[in-house]
């Protein structure tokens, strides 16, 4: 599967997905990514993953996304072990790990080479 880029996503797509990486970047989450599952059948077009260093920057990555994303709350799991929370926004979701734990998993490598291209530095923090 060719690799896609930031530019051939549709308008709302960019625009929510920026907002999460800079919502993501301002708590410093680390190794940011953003993996493109349209092509495949399940329930989310995008992943958003990202690592904390420790469990309190892994909550408050998480819990500043809940606190400045607009529109409805998220369903959530994880926020009591703070090992791996993931937050579903229904059209896409943000996975934030421990990095034991993102490498245990490994969803960059579960779903091949679907993350995004970068463009002009967007999508990575």
């Amino acid at each position: 599967m060719a690799r896609r880029g930031w530019q051939e996503l549709g308008e709302e797509d960019r625009r929510q997905l920026r907002l999460v990486l800079e919502l993501i970047a301002e708590k410093q989450g680390q190794r940011t990514v953003v993996l493109d599952l349209q092509e495949f059948a399940v329930p989310s077009s995008y992943f958003v993953i990202t690592e904390g260093g420790s469990e309190r920057q892994t909550e408050a990555i998480a819990e500043h996304i809940m606190e400045e994303f607009p529109g409805p709350k998220p369903l959530s799991e994880g926020l009591d072990s703070k090992r791996w929370v993931v937050l579903d926004y229904g059209s896409f979701m943000v996975h934030i790990f421990q990095p034991e734990v993102r490498r245990f998993y490994d969803l960059e490598g579960l779903w091949g080479e679907v993350e995004l291209e970068p463009d002009g530095g967007e999508s990575a923090t």
